[in-house]
């Protein structure tokens, strides 16, 4: 019994060493310094290999559309709180209430899914596959509280 408390406690230390080391071999360090700030356009830029070209097209992409989708917020955030006002009122209303909702939550989504691909289109077809894998998933599940701002730890 004391060699297998021994033999299992090197067994844990080693299994966490050499966790540790591959961690640290296979990490990009660009990438976590990107993670670490919260500096999505950083992260984009190392994760998706983009040039400099590219990266500037991109970043213009997301300047061109930061306000359209603010405005998307906005009226997302109005209609709900118009829906959540009405929610005793009689079923007409709230009907309508919802489906105006579920009106600009749809133009949000179309025209966000629209500028998401317009940003692959300017990357390597290879990223771009891999950008639109990752992020079109996660458009319909977003809360519309604030706009999306590419923070990489949102607070929303």
């Amino acid at each position: 019994m004391k060699h297998l408390l021994g033999t299992i406690a090197v067994l844990v230390f080693v299994a966490a060493v050499t966790g540790f080391v591959c961690y640290r071999l296979s990490a990009d360090p660009v990438l976590h310094d990107a993670a670490a700030k919260g500096d999505a356009m950083a992260w984009l830029r190392t994760d998706f290999h983009l040039t400099d070209a590219q990266f500037a097209a991109i970043k213009r992409l997301h300047e061109a559309y930061a306000p359209s989708c603010a405005e998307h917020c906005r009226l997302i955030q109005a209609a709900t709180k118009a829906r959540d006002a009405v929610r005793a009122a009689d079923p007409a209303t709230v009907v309508a209430a919802e489906r105006k909702l579920q009106e600009l939550r749809a133009t949000c989504e179309t025209a966000i899914g629209r500028h998401v691909r317009q940003v692959a289109a300017e990357m390597s077809p290879a990223d771009g596959a891999r950008y639109l894998a990752l992020v079109l998933p996660k458009i319909s599940d977003f809360d519309h509280l604030v706009a999306p701002d590419l923070r990489l730890n949102p607070t929303h």
